[in-house]
């Protein structure tokens, strides 16, 4: 195993890369030929087609199929927390993944999105299974030519600073890159998660029967915070390093709560 102390070893770590945008999206392509650069052992096992926003869905009322593509590539016709668990338990079995890598997204996972990514899913498949795991994302303008540049010049640096990280049980790193060219990119921030939700911009409309439908648009409502966080990193040019907790029990509330539901 690379993993020495909650540490990795990139050199000699076993990767696993997997995503949401499926197995033939640019961003997989683009995070396979970075980490192969740095590691030497790396599997790519992703989701058959895009499973944008499936969170952290596991397929459970169907049969799946895995489908080698070429070597050490595999496709899985089911979502990004199938992908990463069919790798662990069963394609990788006999010799786990040290590390998993989860992206590049062609679009930000920041604030509130985390609870909807599949990006943000995969690797937090990866940290209940006890695999050190990073999301990786980047911000871009649907209208745009996403920045690919940025993610290849910036995320060796990254990764290379994550060796040096022991990674705590139940804690993932979720990594997003800023809508500039890479000279522009003003460094990395560790920052916590700020707040917005999805929903801001719903659409009504008519199909040809009449019948009304809703269109949920892109539109995010941020929420004012104080201090720094990883929304306000991106948006100034910088890239957000947040870690994320699968620890969800709110502890300052058990108190309070007991006091409500005394023990019988």
């Amino acid at each position: 195993m690379a993993a020495t102390k909650n540490k990795i070893n990139l050199k000699n770590a076993r990767v696993l890369i997997s995503n949401d945008d499926g197995i033939h999206a640019p961003g997989i392509k683009l995070l396979e030929k970075v980490v192969k650069k740095l590691c030497r052992d790396v599997w790519v096992v992703a989701p058959e087609s895009e499973q944008s926003a499936t969170s952290h869905s596991l397929t459970l009322r169907r049969p799946l199929r895995i489908r080698e593509i070429s070597n050490r590539h595999f496709a899985v016709d089911g979502t990004p927390t199938d992908s990463v668990l069919l790798a662990s338990r069963e394609i990788l079995k006999d010799n786990p993944p040290d590390l998993v890598l989860s992206g590049v997204n062609r679009g930000a996972n920041l604030g509130e999105d985390v609870t909807y990514s599949g990006t943000v899913a995969a690797a937090m498949e990866a940290t209940l299974l006890g695999i050190p795991s990073v999301a990786f994302s980047l911000v871009t303008d649907d209208r745009a030519a996403a920045k690919w540049a940025t993610v290849e010049h910036w995320l060796p640096k990254v990764l290379k600073k994550l060796e040096k990280f022991s990674w705590p049980p139940s804690v993932l790193v979720n990594v997003n890159f800023p809508d500039r060219p890479a000279k522009s990119v003003t460094g990395i921030r560790v920052i916590p998660q700020g707040r917005r939700k999805i929903g801001g911009d719903l659409h009504e409309n008519l199909d040809p029967r009449g019948v009304p439908y809703y269109w949920i648009g892109a539109q995010r409502d941020e929420v004012a915070t104080r201090g720094e966080n990883d929304l306000s990193v991106v948006n100034a040019g910088g890239i957000a390093v947040t870690p994320l907790s699968l620890e969800m029990t709110h502890t300052a509330s058990i108190k309070t709560l007991k006091d409500i539901f005394p023990a019988d």
